[in-house]
C-alpha cells in the first residue's frame, strides 16, 4: 500500500468506451498506476490499445479486486446491475474509490458497493469525447461535476485537478438536473450544425462542417461570455 500512502492507487477502469481510456490516461499523466481495463467489443478493445498500450484488458471482477480505484465508465442505464451484482459476489473492497462518470446518476447508485465500505464519488466531465487522445487536451478546459458525501469530496476534486480539469460540486438531489443541462446543450448544438450545414450543402457550398466552424466556436463562445 506504499503507493497510496504516496497519493497514488492503482486504478482499474471498467468500460472502454470514448470517456473510460481517455480519463485513464489523464490519470496515468498524473502518476497513477493503471492495473486492467475491461472492453468487450473489437472497437472497445482497438480503443483501450491505442489509448492505454500495455494495460491489460481483463475481467471485471478481476479489476475490481486489483484496485485501488474503480473507475467506472459506462451508461446509466448499466450502472445499477454492474453496481449491485458486484456487491451481491462480495467483489467490493473496503476503503477502495469507487468511481462513476454518469451524468444522471449521484452516488445513490453506488450505495451496494458504499455498504461493502467503498468509497462513491460521481464524477462526470463536461465535454463531448471522442475516445482519442485529442481529448486529453480538452480536458484542461472542462469542469467536472463532483457529487459524493462531504468527508470524501476533496478526494474527488483532487482527482479532477489530476486530470487537469476543474472541479464542481453537485448535489446529489440535482444530478438529475444537471444531466438535462448536458444533454439539452449537447443535443442542441449538434443539431443546429447538421441543420445549418445541410441547408449550405444544398446551395453547393462544399465542406459546410469547416465553413461554419469559425462562426459556431466564436457564436458559442460569445454566449458563454454573456452568461458569466
Amino acid at each position: 500500500m506504499s503507493d497510496q500512502r504516496a497519493g497514488r492507487l492503482g486504478v482499474g477502469v471498467i468500460g472502454a468506451g470514448h470517456v473510460g481510456p481517455v480519463l485513464a490516461s489523464a490519470l496515468a499523466g498524473a502518476g497513477h498506476a493503471l492495473v486492467g481495463i475491461s472492453a468487450v467489443s473489437e472497437a472497445s478493445c482497438d480503443r483501450a490499445e491505442t489509448m492505454l498500450p500495455g494495460v491489460p484488458v481483463l475481467e471485471i471482477p478481476e479489476i475490481v479486486e486489483r484496485s485501488e480505484l474503480v473507475l467506472i465508465a459506462i451508461p446509466d442505464a448499466e450502472l445499477p446491475a454492474l453496481v449491485s451484482g458486484l456487491a451481491a459476489t462480495g467483489t467490493w473492497r473496503p476503503g477502495q474509490i469507487v468511481v462513476h462518470t454518469a451524468p444522471n446518476s449521484g452516488v445513490g447508485v453506488l450505495e451496494p458497493a458504499q455498504r461493502a465500505g467503498s468509497i462513491p464519488l460521481a464524477i462526470h466531465p463536461a465535454m463531448s469525447f471522442t475516445g482519442t487522445s485529442l481529448d486529453l487536451t480538452r480536458l484542461a478546459e472542462t469542469f467536472f461535476a463532483v457529487t459524493g458525501p462531504s468527508p470524501v469530496l476533496p478526494i474527488g476534486q483532487a482527482l479532477v485537478v489530476e486530470m487537469g480539469g476543474e472541479p464542481v460540486v453537485i448535489a446529489e438531489d440535482d444530478r438529475a438536473a444537471y444531466a438535462e443541462a448536458i444533454e439539452t446543450a449537447r443535443v442542441f448544438s449538434r443539431s443546429i450544425v447538421e441543420q445549418a450545414s445541410g441547408i449550405l450543402q444544398g446551395i453547393g457550398v462544399e465542406h459546410p462542417g469547416a465553413y461554419l466552424s469559425s462562426l459556431v466556436r466564436s457564436a458559442v463562445e460569445d454566449a458563454l461570455s454573456a452568461e458569466r
